[in-house]
């Protein structure tokens, strides 16, 4: 497909192709960096304080839904090896509109990640440099100056290129896996008690028990305790296969080997957060747990309170690097789906440009931009959470369907990695997925079918602001089942249980029709509903999917559009 920028330059850029300059621990390394990220610094307190002990359920649950997930990533991404690869998936399975969809998802997904890491590492930095963050832990403009200028430095080292982001990442990534251990160990060593982890200890407000809240507290902890944001990024390295060394091993080993990697460390550091607390922590019941010697950051609050001050110290240089590493990988990612956006024909030509450095240098100044403007409508880290991780998970609920689908469209194609039991393993991925977002509840949803309209505007804009020789079909019949999805979606999260506003700290913080929320599915009910309605829709799609002649011609045409076998890049200009 042609591109239509005018200067030579872009034009030039735009005919260029990646790089294969990422080995194995690189690959591994761009999904293990974006899963632990954030997430470690709030994640166990925040769903201690929505589930209680049951947190540790929580942890659990949220870990083997991503892993079902995670395992029908693995067989795309072992199959198809391109920028921006989930965007291609989809496109190959239903076409270009299934395929913009995802690609919009994950964009929207990606603005947010770097904002969300930015407030993070602002807020743990507020216990030494005062005024960053208010006492809501909102953004002041001193703040926003700094946000402002972390973000410039994200940039900047995304613009070097990959090899010298990925030997960047790989240093943070090795410092992030080792302090959250160092962590664990410490605060065990020092102080840990089981009366917290099987729910026997004393708690106020009569919050005691494992399950003070019941399963609706261990289900919302997985979506708004931050758990499934803690989880994500682990099909991060997807985006760089157009720039990875045997990527039909290397891929599936990151996507797989990152999610179990952060799987022990989140297990591992609920177990010693509940294991520190006692019970003047929780004399005012799990919604008000509060900390000894509060500080900025729960971990550092511990290590602080037990007289720790080395690992306070070592924390608070850690909530630096930890979050900024993510937010480094976060602008890389992103920059790869507006790469295939545009190179697939859905949004304008210029997103596709290469530097001579071969960087989508294009897409890279657009994630960053647009997550400046995230700051202003969620300027702390617990309002751009529950948002970042559904719009996450919607774009990889698509890619379950994709797997069969491409099975049954293309039987012979080499799969490097193979789902077990992919008949049953598929529907499986699209109905967890679903049960995700409705956990968020109808708060979160509503904004992400907002969000969702806002892409069809500009996907729209892109088909029309090309030649009509040059837009690509967008194979309406073969995505008929992508509205009736997210509407049905929508409405059964607004009939549903789920309450995604923040609790009340003096009632229990998610509760049923019978608690007052005005729902009419029962909790329970609406989980089975939407299972149901999730089946027949990933049925639906099956039966929508492009023909095999289709799908070949779609794999061929954009097979070699983002990827150079030879090590060789063409000069600048």
């Amino acid at each position: 497909m042609a591109d239509t920028a005018p200067a030579s330059e872009i034009a030039a850029g735009t005919q260029r192709r990646m790089q294969r300059q990422m080995g194995t621990v690189g690959v591994l390394f761009a999904s293990v960096g974006v899963v632990i990220g954030s997430g470690w610094l709030f994640g166990a307190y925040n769903a201690s304080k929505i589930a209680g002990p049951g947190s540790l359920l929580a942890w659990l649950i949220g870990g083997l839904a991503t892993v079902v997930m995670a395992l029908n990533v693995a067989e795309l991404g072992g199959m198809h090896h391109l920028a921006g690869g989930e965007v291609r998936f989809v496109h190959f399975a239903f076409g270009s509109l299934g395929g913009f969809a995802l690609g919009w998802f994950q964009v929207i997904s990606g603005v947010t990640t770097a904002p969300i890491e930015t407030e993070a590492m602002l807020t743990y930095a507020s216990g030494y440099i005062p005024n960053l963050v208010n006492a809501q832990a909102q953004l002041t403009p001193l703040g926003y100056v700094v946000s402002f200028l972390v973000l410039l430095v994200f940039t900047i080292i995304n613009v070097m290129g990959i090899r010298f982001m990925s030997e960047v990442n790989k240093y943070a990534v090795w410092w992030k896996i080792a302090i959250p251990c160092l962590a664990i160990i410490a605060i065990i060593l020092v102080s840990f008690h089981t009366q917290y982890l099987t729910g026997s200890g004393p708690v106020g407000h009569g919050q005691g028990g494992f399950l003070p809240f019941g399963m609706e507290g261990v289900l919302a902890a997985i979506s708004s305790g931050g758990i499934i944001f803690a989880y994500s990024g682990w099909d991060s390295a997807i985006a760089f296969g157009a720039e990875s060394k045997n990527p039909g091993r290397n891929i599936p080993i990151a996507v797989i080997g990152s999610m179990l990697i952060g799987f022990v460390i989140y297990m591992g550091l609920e177990i010693a957060f509940l294991g520190a607390l006692r019970p003047a922590d929780l004399v005012h019941g799990w919604t008000n747990l509060t900390l000894p010697a509060h500080v900025a950051g729960p971990f550092a609050a511990l290590a602080t309170g037990f007289g720790l001050g080395w690992l306070a110290f070592v924390l608070y240089i850690d909530a630096i690097i930890s979050p900024a590493g993510t937010g480094l990988l976060a602008i890389g990612i992103t920059s790869r789906y507006t790469f295939a956006l545009a190179r697939n024909g859905y949004i304008p030509g210029v997103f596709g440009y290469l530097s001579g450095r071969g960087s989508p240098i294009v897409g890279i100044l657009f994630t960053a931009i647009l997550g400046l403007v995230v700051f202003a409508p969620f300027p702390s880290w617990a309002e751009l959470v529950g948002f970042a991780s559904s719009a996450g998970v919607i774009a990889v609920a698509m890619l379950p369907p994709a797997v069969q689908a491409l099975r049954m469209s293309d039987p012979g194609l080499a799969r490097p990695f193979k789902l077990p039991l992919m008949v049953v393993m598929s529907p499986l991925g699209f109905i967890v997925a679903n049960e995700l977002i409705l956990f968020s509840g109808f708060g979160v949803v509503w904004k992400l079918i907002f969000a969702i309209l806002v892409g069809v505007a500009l996907l729209l804009i892109g088909l029309y602001t090309r030649p009509a020789t040059e837009r690509p079909t967008l194979d309406l019949i073969n995505n008929l089942w992508i509205a009736p999805w997210l509407v049905g979606l929508a409405v059964i999260s607004f009939f549903g249980s789920f309450e995604s506003a923040a609790p009340d700290p003096n009632t229990i913080p998610f509760t049923t029709i019978e608690g007052g929320t005005g729902k009419v599915l029962p909790f329970g009910i609406d989980m089975l509903v939407l299972a149901v309605y999730a089946l027949v829709i990933y049925y639906v799609a099956l039966f929508s999917r492009l023909r095999a002649e289709k799908t070949k011609q779609y794999i061929e045409t954009y097979s070699g559009d983002a990827v150079d076998e030879a090590a060789t890049m063409p000069a600048a200009g």
